[in-house]
C-alpha cells in the first residue's frame, strides 16, 4: 500500500548532536555559555534602568535612538536596510512608543540576564534575547549583538541541559513542556489526566 510506504518515520538526531545539545556531561559548557550572555544582559538592563533618559525621562534616550536610526542619508547607506522595518520604527516614534517601550526594553533585558543567570527557563530567556538581538541587528546596531544571538540560538537547541546546572534542573522535571506536563501541573502524561 501507498499510505504505508509513506508512513511517517521519526528522524533520529546524529550522535554528535545528542551529545552537545542533550548531555549532561556538556551541561558545564552550557553554564558557561549562559552566565556570560546573561551577565551581558544584567549589564546592559541595568545601565537602562539606572543610566539616564531611559526610564527615568520617559524614552528620551530610545527616543533619540529611533530617531537616528530613521534617518534616509541622501549619501551612504542608511542604518535600517529595510524598507518595512524603518516604517516599524517610524510608526513607534510617531506614535510616542518610546515613553512606555523603554520600560519594556530595560525591564525585559533585566529579566532575561537574571533567567539566565540563575538557569531558570533558560530556553524561554534565550528565546528572548535572541529576539531583542535580532531587532537590534535589524536596527543597524551589530556591537555583540551578532555573537550574543549565536550563543542565544545554541541555548534554545540546547534547551534539556542548558539550564541544568542552574534552577532548570529541577524546574523542567517538575513542571514539564507543553507537550508532556511534570507532576507540578497535576498529571505526568497526557493520557494519565485526571477525569474532569
Amino acid at each position: 500500500m501507498i499510505s504505508q510506504a509513506f508512513r511517517r518515520r521519526e528522524l533520529q538526531d546524529p550522535g554528535w548532536y545528542r551529545f552537545i545539545f542533550g548531555s549532561v556531561y556538556t551541561a558545564p559548557v552550557w553554564a558557561v555559555a549562559r552566565i556570560y550572555i546573561g551577565w551581558q544582559w544584567l549589564q546592559s538592563g541595568w545601565g537602562k534602568v539606572d543610566g539616564d533618559g531611559w526610564i527615568n525621562q520617559d524614552g528620551a534616550s530610545l527616543q533619540a535612538f529611533w530617531e537616528r536610526i530613521v534617518v534616509v542619508p541622501e549619501q551612504g547607506r542608511p542604518a535600517i536596510t529595510y524598507g518595512w522595518y524603518r516604517d516599524f520604527i517610524q510608526y513607534m516614534l510617531d506614535h510616542e512608543w518610546y515613553t512606555w517601550f523603554a520600560w519594556v526594553i530595560a525591564v525585559g533585558e533585566l529579566v532575561i540576564g537574571l533567567a539566565l543567570i540563575l538557569g531558570a527557563f533558560t530556553a524561554i530567556a534565550a528565546l528572548a534575547g535572541a529576539t531583542l538581538n535580532f531587532n537590534f541587528l535589524l536596527a543597524g546596531t551589530a556591537s555583540t549583538n551578532p555573537v550574543l544571538f549565536l550563543i542565544a540560538v545554541l541555548l534554545v537547541l540546547g534547551w534539556k541541559v542548558s539550564g541544568f546546572i542552574g534552577l532548570d534542573r529541577w524546574l523542567l522535571p517538575a513542571l514539564g513542556t507543553p507537550w508532556q506536563p511534570g507532576p507540578a501541573v497535576g498529571w505526568t502524561r497526557r493520557d494519565e489526566r485526571p477525569p474532569e
